[in-house]
């Protein structure tokens, strides 16, 4: 999936990614394990913001680097590992990518594919690693059974989202109505076909937050109080 308006660049997060993954490969069985935060969101709802917010207030609480991990940075990483392109163009269109990631990170999925592996075993580590924030990917699901990891969702009426998707990639009202409705129900279809769980499920979090009821900068700072202190 191209960077968009609705993502972050990925530039400065590649060198961070290295970092967190060399770590992740040094760790110790038995050390302390550091926090790594998941945000699960409607389609239109401004977790990227958030992620951003939460990542200056985690890193100013913890005096160490953070990382923000989504579908376009491991689509930067994989550039990196030479994936052909005809496979990258592919992703956001083809649940078999999906498929494929999943697949090395769960023993529920069986795939032979082996372009993702080593970066699905990358994002693992990084989880364990911690002091990451995933948006997105599936990652509450994933992770749901790591001690180390918490996990927000995000929510909010379908006015808010159709104008924030509006607003942020200037495109017509009308446009986003049908874009907010579409993405979600794609969204919530390869959830529920590779995971064989719902992401709307408020069991899966440890904090729920209207988007359209706080601001983003009180939810961020919410979440690195509960997560830190």
């Amino acid at each position: 999936m191209p960077v968009t308006v609705l993502t972050p660049s990925v530039e400065q997060r590649l060198r961070a990614y290295h970092e967190l993954s060399n770590r992740a490969k040094s760790l110790v069985e038995g050390a302390p394990l550091k926090p790594t935060i998941t945000i699960s969101r409607e389609f239109g709802c401004e977790a990227y913001p958030i992620a951003e917010e939460l990542k200056k207030l985690v890193e100013q609480m913890t005096g160490e680097e953070w990382l923000i991990v989504d579908i376009s940075l491991l689509d930067a990483v994989a550039k990196e590992h030479k994936i052909p392109e005809e496979v990258m163009l592919s992703l956001g269109h083809k649940p078999r990518w999906l498929d494929d990631m999943f697949a090395t990170l769960s023993p529920k999925w069986k795939s032979d594919a082996d372009y993702y592996r080593l970066l699905c075993e990358q994002v693992v580590s990084l989880a364990t690693a911690g002091n990451a924030i995933f948006v997105g990917l599936g990652a509450a699901i994933i992770t749901k059974t790591m001690k180390n990891c918490f996990h927000i969702r995000l929510f909010a009426e379908q006015g808010f989202k159709v104008h924030s998707v509006a607003r942020r990639m200037n495109i017509p009202i009308q446009e986003a109505e049908i874009l907010v409705v579409d993405q979600q129900k794609e969204r919530d279809k390869i959830i529920r076909k590779l995971l064989d769980a719902a992401e709307s499920d408020p069991l899966l979090y440890h904090m729920i937050f209207n988007n359209g009821k706080a601001r983003n900068a009180r939810i961020a700072r919410t979440i690195a109080d509960f997560v830190l202190k």
